[in-house]
């Protein structure tokens, strides 16, 4: 890693980006992949038709709707025929509704269908999958069938019925259901046989559903999982919490979410030690946190309330040996995030404090203490951790942790205090904050995650000094690959309320190098935090950006330079556009004919700078006069 005589046996190497944590991760005792859980009869002694005794779908119905699919796709997307059609398709729907959810390719058509469906087209369907839920829900199929028709919720609810509907489009047996009505009756039945739902591997994936719905939230992770298995843990958002989308539902629902979270509470073991139930109880955990603060406080509380009763560590509270676990240790996160301050700073003095540096390098328990890290929000809370966890810093990369190095440096940020402190502790752990000449080069390290040595191929023995910095050698090398990790680090550095020796790295990149930072994925986001960071000046911005004067068309032909060139061009002066423009239209064919390069040109209004230059000057004029006064009302 690079870490000189202190890590002798893992020299030579950069600090690790972090361990896995997904599923057949080396030493993480997560059971095998595919699972199988024997299905429990139903409660009250309901037998449903074994999977043979329901309808297959022949290759002549799979070929209708195959077309009648395809034929939706090409008519216009309003109008009289594609009503027409839809309600047509879909009643033939209802007539083979469990065949088609029930097959792989009539699955996925179906669930296109459900997109385009109208409101009682949509219940008829509902309402014929109903009587066979349960092989529904546990049916690999089948569950994303349910999950699609729980997802017209939002785009339906409290849309009008038809008024021209036919008298035996009512159900068989009696008017039919509303949606509301078959939303909570789908939470009832749930509700009877929760604990198998949550346990099956494809029962689980309606119950979360089940429960964004009824609390008016979509959750972007889960929406990612839709149509496969959970992500790799090591995979998922490290962000405080998960993008949500809300939407208005009725009161009824918000009641049926509270009464179905409660049956959390009739089994919380089982929900904190299974693996497949526990991704159930942290999404209910998201949702109330959002929507019933009070039940999810609540909740939380029943959860640490029985990880705290068990027998304690050797080292301490009982609560390290869930952290060490795979599944609870993922529950523990989701609890850390939903936690207000008063219930954190309880939680540190009860259980974390003296065991923050075991936990930083314990290879799960460091993905908790990452979380209870991003939620920490108080100067009361971050003084003391920082105080204990700081020292360990460089030991913490060596170990291949950097995500708890980023989310205390998060903190910091957020927080707004310690922030020269972890600076000068990061300039140290990567190895460049003596002689102070090497400073200027700690952005290339910060980014590729580096130390000084690894990253410009020294071989320094044992306590000799440090060799000065090299301008020649630094400007002669190449970029190297920007981490996500490393962007992150950048991003929250740049936010800190004295960001100077950051720019001032920047500003000592060459040309091709900042062009290589601004073409990266990862490092793209690095600029765009010099573009929006309140913490630098105008002045500090120009003198970063000007280092890309000559690479502006490599910039506006790249998938990612080109947003970053957009960005650059939005907060830009008219003197700077001409000069951007400018170097633009020397190359303007080159630029036309690039799938990237041809939008650049179109924002820049690159054919009006070279035909009609004053007509250009006075747009451009009037649009930073637009942007001034709304700047100025924005201050204001």
């Amino acid at each position: 890693m690079g870490l000189g005589p202190r890590f002798p046996h893992q020299a030579g190497r950069r600090f690790p980006a972090g361990g896995k944590r997904g599923r057949g991760a080396k030493g993480s005792g997560r059971p095998p992949r595919g699972r199988q859980r024997q299905p429990c009869p139903p409660p009250d002694g309901r037998s449903e038709p074994p999977p043979d005794a329901h309808p297959h779908l022949s290759p002549e119905a799979l070929g209708y709707f195959r077309r009648a699919l395809s034929a939706l796709k090409e008519v216009p997307e309003t109008g009289e025929e594609r009503e027409l059609m839809v309600h047509n398709v879909l009643k033939e729907v209802e007539a083979q509704a469990l065949a088609l959810a029930t097959n792989r390719a009539g699955s996925e058509m179906l669930q296109e269908l459900l997109g385009f469906s109208p409101l009682k087209p949509l219940c008829r369907v509902w309402a014929a999958l109903r009587p066979n839920l349960r092989f529904v829900a546990c049916h690999r199929c089948g569950v994303h069938v349910l999950q699609s028709a729980l997802l017209q919720l939002p785009r339906l609810l409290g849309s009008p019925a038809e008024e021209e509907e036919e008298e035996e489009e009512d159900g068989k047996d009696g008017p039919l259901e509303t949606l509301e009505e078959l939303g909570l009756g789908l939470a009832a039945e749930v509700c009877d046989d929760f604990l198998f739902y949550c346990g099956d591997t494809h029962g689980s994936f309606v119950v979360r559903t089940l429960l964004q719905v009824l609390g008016g939230t979509l959750l972007e992770s889960e929406r990612g999982r839709h149509r496969g298995s959970q992500l790799p843990e090591a995979q998922r958002t490290p962000s405080r919490e998960c993008k949500a989308t809300d939407f208005e539902v009725p009161e009824t629902f918000l009641n049926c979410l509270q009464n179905l979270s409660s049956c959390f509470l009739k089994d919380i073991a089982v929900f904190i030690t299974d693996k497949i139930s526990s991704f159930c109880l942290q999404v209910a955990l998201q949702i109330l946190h959002r929507k019933l603060p009070q039940f999810c406080a609540h909740l939380c509380n029943a959860v640490m309330g029985y990880l705290s009763s068990r027998n304690s560590s050797a080292d301490g509270s009982p609560l390290l040996l869930f952290l060490r676990d795979q599944t609870s240790s993922r529950l523990l996160e989701q609890v850390l995030l939903v936690s207000e301050p008063p219930e954190l700073q309880s939680l540190f003095e009860d259980h974390f404090q003296g065991q923050l540096q075991t936990l930083a390098a314990h290879p799960i328990a460091n993905f908790p203490l990452q979380r209870f890290l991003d939620a920490v929000t108080t100067p009361e809370l971050l003084s003391p951790v920082f105080e204990e966890l700081s020292p360990a810093l460089e030991a913490v990369l060596a170990q291949g942790h950097p995500g708890v190095v980023i989310a205390l440096v998060g903190a910091c940020h957020r927080v707004g205090i310690h922030q020269a402190q972890v600076l000068q502790l990061l300039l140290e752990a990567f190895h460049c904050a003596e002689p102070s000449s090497r400073q200027v080069a700690c952005v290339p390290l910060f980014a590729t995650l580096m130390t000084y040595e690894v990253y410009y191929g020294l071989a320094e023995e044992e306590g000799a000094v440090p060799a000065e910095h090299q301008v020649e050698m630094a400007t002669a090398r190449d970029l190297g690959e920007v981490t996500v990790l490393g962007s992150l680090l950048l991003q929250h550095l740049l936010h800190f309320s004295s960001p100077g020796l950051i720019l001032r790295s920047l500003g000592a990149l060459t040309g091709p190098q900042l062009l290589t930072l601004a073409q990266s994925p990862a490092g793209s986001h690095v600029l765009d935090a010099v573009l929006t960071s309140p913490s630098v000046t105008r002045k500090q911005r120009r003198r970063v950006l000007k280092t890309l004067k000559g690479q502006y068309v490599a910039l506006a032909c790249s998938r990612h330079g080109s947003r970053v060139l957009d960005a650059i061009w939005s907060g830009a002066a008219l003197g700077a556009r001409k000069e951007i423009a400018a170097e633009l239209g020397a190359r303007n064919q080159e630029l036309i004919r690039d799938p990237f390069g041809h939008h650049v040109a179109r924002n820049v209004a690159l054919t009006t700078f070279l035909k009609r230059r004053e007509a250009w000057e006075q747009q451009q004029g009037a649009v930073a006069k637009r942007r001034r006064a709304l700047n100025s009302i924005l201050e204001d």
